[in-house]
């Protein structure tokens, strides 16, 4: 159930749109469905002795310290749209209880329960775009669901809020002994001194000579609101131990490998060596101060290049990466589409996206007043046709997002899997190998290719074709062989009439090591002479009646052949083979077409 203030709220602030806030609410615009894409909710399972009434006044006191639980957005009469902020709002807080419900079908309903609270779509003008909803599923088993839209909570953000959440709670829902929240008015200030002129010659530098977008699902509509769909691959402990170990001996951040692995794939993927992605990065400049504590939406998407030169090494390639995106970090507060607008190219730079999440929800509380969180899920979604959200630990984690309107799940599964082989490969020695040396096909997939597709052998019958269709013709004389200008023609008079014809080229001496040059046109006769010929122990050479009358008779004086079998149609125009027998058919639309 939900409660709400008697008070008629008041307006406490109004702050103007991030980059990414700009995007979300044009995709909220756009999005005519009215789907909960950018919904993103997290859910902690909780055992212990919970005070659900403690837990409540705790999000309520977290709801009043922080503005952008309390945030709408509205378009002004100037047609800009800002972040509203209330002095109060309703209490986003729901409760269930299961304890009732049959052993058998908790987990199922409490799935169903989450579910629901993830796909209700938030209206983006009216606050608070956060709910939390706690389903009591036994007297010590909770899991507490904290789900909003993606324009007032990033993740860093949503670790602050659950580890802040905790503490209140663990004070009995005061929370009066946490410093004051960071004002987000001191991160706009921020954005507003920034030298946006040298930002704009840093990125045109960047993206200079680019020239075409990358894209994983050309001409697709990336825009439309399609609930995507993910493949969850845990990389082992020790690939992971290995992979970090081996990026720190090189000087390398993990990030930068994942992002170069990305970069190294997409090019493989798209069949070009200058490619492009989006990456997402925290916006959170370290010198502002308090910074790492502001809670809000404050990350950015920017694009990522990566040119692919062959003979560089892979270490070497992951090494220019790293120095050319730390030159960019200073710039990085720079919009998206103000970004792209600044390449030579039109539109958007790319469709998919790369985001590693350093900051790991199940580390922002473990328990509190005798309450463990004893597992994490959390869900995010974006537009993007391919996406990659990366979770380090002591195992990382990848989740691989696609649209399955536009790749397909073995497609998606592939590219998880190529990417995981690619890990493995930097680990364990490919960091020294040329890029043009390394492969990204798996070891199966390239036993596929090479082996199990090419494994076309088949037992052949040691007999000649003649053979074949003699015993074919006996085994089903009556069934229709051939069909031909509305006539159809059994295997026994098909095989009857190729016998008589081969006797008469038996007569004429035609035997084995002979060639027979065949000029019919495409009908019944054209099968019969073929068998014949076959049936007579020689080789045939095909001829199309079409070729011009010199290349016909450059092939016939080539291959010198014992016989010329043709048309009384095509005689005059294949013109005079001196020393070549003809042997004529009567022409192929003739009722009987017979031999003469």
């Amino acid at each position: 159930m939900t409660t709400a203030t008697k008070r008629t709220p008041r307006i406490d602030t109004v702050l103007p749109l991030t980059p990414v806030q700009e995007g979300l609410v044009f995709h909220a615009a756009y999005d005519e469905d009215g789907s909960a894409l950018y919904n993103v909710q997290v859910a902690l399972d909780l055992e212990g002795p919970l005070d659900a009434g403690v837990l409540r006044r705790s999000v309520e006191a977290v709801v009043r310290r922080h503005p952008t639980l309390r945030a709408s957005f509205r378009r002004r009469a100037s047609g800009d749209t800002v972040q509203v902020v209330q002095s109060e709002v309703p209490v986003p807080w729901e409760e269930v209880d299961l304890t009732a419900v049959a052993d058998g079908d908790v987990e199922a309903e409490t799935g169903r329960i989450t579910l629901d609270a993830r796909t209700r779509r938030f209206d983006l003008a009216a606050a608070p775009l956060v709910r939390f909803t706690l389903v009591r599923r036994r007297s010590d088993r909770f899991r507490l669901v904290l789900t909003n839209h993606h324009a007032v909570l990033d993740g860093w953000s949503t670790g602050l809020l659950l580890r802040e959440l905790f503490e209140v709670y663990g004070a009995g829902g005061d929370a009066s002994a946490l410093p004051p929240a960071v004002p987000l008015q001191e991160f706009f200030a921020w954005r507003a001194r920034q030298d946006a002129g040298r930002a704009r010659t840093v990125w045109r530098a960047a993206l200079a000579g680019l020239e075409e977008a990358t894209r994983v699902a050309p001409n697709a509509d990336t825009r439309t609101a399609v609930p995507t769909e993910q493949v969850l691959v845990t990389v082992p402990a020790d690939l992971t131990a290995a992979v970090v170990e081996r990026a720190r001996r090189l000087g390398l951040t993990t990030n930068t490998v994942v992002q170069g692995t990305w970069g190294l794939l997409l090019s493989r993927l798209t069949g070009r060596d200058d490619v492009v992605f989006g990456t997402t990065v925290a916006g959170r400049a370290p010198e502002l101060p308090d910074v790492e504590a502001m809670v809000g939406m404050l990350v950015n998407t920017v694009p990522v290049r990566v040119r692919i030169d062959p003979r560089e090494t892979l270490a070497g390639l992951f090494a220019r990466l790293q120095d050319e995106q730390s030159r960019l970090g200073a710039h990085q507060h720079l919009g998206l589409t103000e970004i792209q607008g600044l390449s030579e190219v039109d539109g958007d730079l790319f469709d998919s996206l790369v985001v590693f999440e350093n900051y790991p929800l199940d580390r922002s509380v473990d328990s509190v007043v005798g309450v463990r969180v004893t597992a994490t899920e959390a869900h995010n979604s974006v537009h993007y046709p391919l996406s990659l959200l990366a979770h380090p630990g002591e195992t990382i984690v990848l989740c691989f997002g696609y649209r399955p309107d536009l790749v397909s799940g073995p497609s998606a599964r592939r590219v998880a899997d190529r990417f995981v082989h690619l890990l493995d490969g930097f680990a364990t020695g490919a960091s020294d190998t040329a890029v043009g040396g390394i492969d990204v096909l798996t070891a199966e997939e390239r036993h596929r290719l090479v082996v199990g597709l090419n494994d076309t052998a088949r037992p052949v019958p040691d007999r000649s074709v003649a053979e074949l269709f003699a015993a074919q013709a006996a085994a089903t004389p009556e069934r229709v062989a051939v069909r031909y200008g509305g006539r159809a023609t059994s295997y026994r008079e098909l095989d009857d009439r190729a016998n008589r014809l081969a006797a008469a080229l038996g007569a004429r001496g035609i035997g084995p090591e002979d060639i027979v040059a065949l000029a019919v046109p495409r009908s019944t006769e054209m099968v019969v002479a073929l068998l014949a010929v076959l049936k007579a122990g020689a080789a045939y050479l095909p001829i199309d009646p079409g070729y011009p009358a010199e290349r016909v008779g450059f092939m016939l004086a080539d291959a010198r052949p014992a016989l010329l079998i043709t048309t009384t149609g095509l005689v005059e125009r294949l013109g005079a083979n001196p020393g070549i027998p003809r042997l004529l058919v009567d022409d192929v639309h003739a009722s009987e077409g017979d031999f003469s």
